[in-house]
């Protein structure tokens, strides 16, 4: 068996994605702060920053003609975002006070308060027993919403403050001088295949600011380079992720009720597949048009060891089961995407402050996924990032508040109770559950101490069978990731140069794992490969072919033993309901 690991993508994070010494002062733009991303955590940043500029003109003013500027790869904000999502409504409320739920509605981008809900246990393909609902999945009150729509919302009531949002721009390089974060420097646009100019070609530019904030989400691009050059996780545990695959159905009975399900069906039970995860149904109701939608997904971790292991193929298998067809009944799918998730939790959070700069949101791991929850932690932290920076600003205090304020709100309180709750599933769900449990009622009191993550990427694979229980796709209830890919509205451009770094000679067990993993279908193996069948015991090394167009930056690809990097500015999906 081998480990993703012992194959590490063909990258240097330190001296590619950092850039140490900045263009002629010409060629520079200047800004005041500098917000990577476009996400609800970037925009929580801008707004909340330009309210508190609104009423202190004087520092407006000393910011410069941009004084807050969002970096955003996607062709508009929201376009790579995906979440289930149950919001707790708190933060946002507070972010825009003015607005009512009634507001969020008509803006399209929240359908409907949760009044009911029900969990259940999935022992096998047929039963569903509903058991009381715990602690983590009690959501009455909170909000069904999409993230795509609320952060195109989001970048408008920015916009009318002043910010700059420049879509469609990927932010390639973190600019350090002197040991602190002056910037970024966007990518170039307009190179082909093999990074040559093209016709069209535009260089990218050195972007200063005075504080930088890396608003990445999973994963970020300069996130990762960040933590290691400032030596931000230190005695922190590493962090692990989970991958989620989602789709939107249009249904002709409305869904009354949040659904959420536990195992073990549709995953294996044996501790040696290492697959954990879940499912859930939220109901949508679009007070517009008035149609009836279900956000549906299925959720793994991507520490599990079984190669065949598909978050898109589960789900579809998901959806073959009575309680999910009842759901689904009559309907039709008009959304798909998917999207990996920090799943670490409290000890997996970096030190979130660096000389010139901060991390929010998802970008910094700040999520419970106990409680598959984590819009409201990023829109909690994008606030008390911009109260740090204008306090920065205004007097020079330390960005690295902004660390403490963190502890000490919602975000590391919710964080600090689930800080051992995840880890004991990495025995299985049989084993580790009782544990799980534990660390829920106890809030966290037990079990004591510090509970340790081991690596997604460390797990040696296996070709083991759960592929072979996958249903066929049959176009209308079933689908392929391909047709699911064209859905997404993804617009990579075919002679684009490659965003992905992988190993392309690699044994058959990691080739495999990225082949099944990848919910677009971006990996492939030579039909001349003689690829072992699943539950075979074939082996050997094989080429792997990476169809980089086809990608949906899910990010799941930099868990498991390669690289994802941005694409051009505005390639990827188009994401509008998930």
């Amino acid at each position: 068996m081998s480990a993703p690991a012992q194959f590490p993508p063909p990258v240097d994070p330190r001296s590619e994605f950092i850039k140490r010494e900045l263009d002629a002062e010409d060629d520079l733009i200047d800004v005041g702060v500098a917000i990577v991303g476009g996400g609800t955590a970037g925009l929580a940043t801008a707004n909340r920053l330009l309210q508190l500029l609104d009423a202190d003109p004087e520092l407006r003013e000393s910011l410069g003609e941009a004084p807050v500027a969002v970096i955003e790869k996607a062709k508009t904000c929201g376009g790579h975002l995906l979440s289930g999502a149950v919001m707790v409504p708190g933060p946002l409320s507070e972010l825009f006070p003015s607005l009512s739920r009634e507001d969020w509605r008509r803006e399209r981008f929240a359908f409907g308060e949760v009044s009911r809900e029900g969990v259940y246990l999935m022992p096998d393909a047929n039963r569903a027993i509903k058991i009381p609902t715990p602690p983590n999945f009690k959501n009455h009150g909170n909000e069904v919403i999409s993230v795509a729509a609320l952060a195109r919302y989001q970048q408008r009531l920015a916009e009318e403050q002043g910010a700059y949002v420049l879509t469609e721009t990927a932010a390639a390089q973190l600019l350090v001088v002197d040991g602190a974060v002056v910037g970024v420097r966007s990518g170039d646009k307009g190179r082909g295949k093999d990074g040559q100019p093209l016709s069209n070609f535009e260089p990218g530019s050195d972007i200063r600011a005075r504080v930088t904030v890396l608003a990445e989400g999973n994963w970020g691009h300069l996130t990762g380079p960040a933590i290691r050059e400032f030596d931000l996780a230190r005695d922190r545990e590493p962090q692990v992720w989970e991958l989620g695959v989602k789709e939107i159905w249009k249904v002709p009975k409305p869904l009354d009720r949040v659904i959420h399900t536990l195992g073990p069906w549709p995953l294996a039970v044996k501790p040696r597949y290492g697959q954990v995860g879940g499912g859930w149904l939220y109901p949508m109701k679009d007070e517009r048009s008035g149609d009836d939608l279900v956000s549906i997904g299925f959720v793994v971790g991507l520490g599990y060891r079984d190669a065949t292991t598909s978050a898109h193929d589960l789900l579809q298998l998901f959806k073959t089961h009575p309680l999910v067809r009842q759901v689904l009944a009559g309907g039709e799918r008009v959304g798909w995407g998917a999207k990996a998730l920090p799943g670490g939790g409290f000890w997996s959070m970096p030190k979130l402050t660096m000389p010139g700069a901060l991390i929010v949101g998802d970008a910094g791991g700040m999520v419970d996924t106990v409680a598959l929850k984590g819009v409201h932690h990023c829109i909690r932290s994008g606030m008390l990032a911009a109260e740090a920076i204008y306090a920065h600003l205004k007097r020079g205090a330390p960005l690295d508040d902004y660390g403490a304020a963190i502890s000490n709100s919602s975000v590391g309180r919710e964080l600090w109770r689930v800080r051992n709750a995840r880890q004991p599933l990495q025995k299985g769900l049989v084993r580790g559950g009782p544990e799980v449990n534990l660390a829920l009622v106890s809030k966290g009191l037990l079990p004591p101490g510090r509970l340790h993550w081991h690596r997604d990427d460390a797990q040696d694979m296996f070709l083991g069978d759960t592929s072979s229980r996958y249903p066929k796709p049959d176009g209308s209830y079933i689908f392929d990731k391909l047709s699911s890919v064209y859905i997404s509205g993804n617009a990579t451009r075919d002679d684009a140069p490659n965003h992905i770094r992988v190993q392309t000679r690699v044994p058959r067990e990691i080739a495999e794992t990225w082949r099944w993993m990848c919910p677009a279908g971006v990996y492939e193996i030579p039909e001349d490969a003689d690829a072992g069948q699943a539950g075979g015991t074939k082996s050997g090394e094989v080429d792997v072919i990476v169809n980089y167009t086809n990608c949906v930056q899910c990010g799941a690809i930099t868990a498991k033993g390669g690289r994802l990097t941005p694409p051009e500015g505005g390639d990827g999906p188009l994401y509008t309901l998930t």
